[in-house]
């Protein structure tokens, strides 16, 4: 069996998330979406509802594509989470030059670390490049419509979040 790690804050899941899982999860025959909890970070989102939001939107991408989709929460270094899990391949995300930068320098310290741990890139597609977690925050903080960027659950979600806040 092929297994996959994806990991990221998914803080929260965008549309840029989604083209990245769909097409990793017809490479690998089981991919686990790692939830990234970094106890010095505040999420927007709790971490029990980003891995809610990544179960409800990204296992039916994982069936359409014939693969076995898991969540789970890590609070290691990424290639050890991959380990934990028996991945063998890290899936990265590539929106434009400056991810290109840090994420080949990232996975060469990996390959250094866990050298059994490929890292394999997938540029984002054209609708989905400029999404960034950070700035669809920054949006929905400031009232603005972030529903071309993320799905309507997570949407709301954030509107609850926020009304919380």
């Amino acid at each position: 069996m092929r297994t996959g790690f994806y990991p990221g804050s998914f803080d929260p899941v965008t549309n840029g998330h989604l083209d990245v899982i769909a097409r990793a999860a017809r490479l690998v025959d089981r991919l686990v979406l790692g939830v990234g909890v970094h106890h010095g970070k505040t999420a927007l989102l709790s971490a029990s509802d980003r891995v809610a939001l990544l179960e409800e939107v990204c296992v039916p991408l994982g069936q359409t594509a014939g693969c076995d989709i898991e969540v789970a929460t890590f609070d290691t270094l990424a290639v050890e989470a991959a380990r934990s899990q028996g991945a063998h391949v890290m899936v990265r995300g590539l929106r434009d030059a400056s991810d290109f930068d840090y994420e080949v320098q990232m996975a060469q310290m990996n390959a250094a670390m866990a050298g059994d741990v490929e890292t394999i890139f997938l540029a984002a597609s054209p609708d989905t490049r400029m999404i960034a977690s950070s700035l669809v925050k920054q949006i929905a903080r400031m009232g603005g419509d972030i529903s071309p960027f993320v799905p309507d659950i997570v949407r709301r979600r954030i509107d609850t979040a926020l009304d919380r806040a």
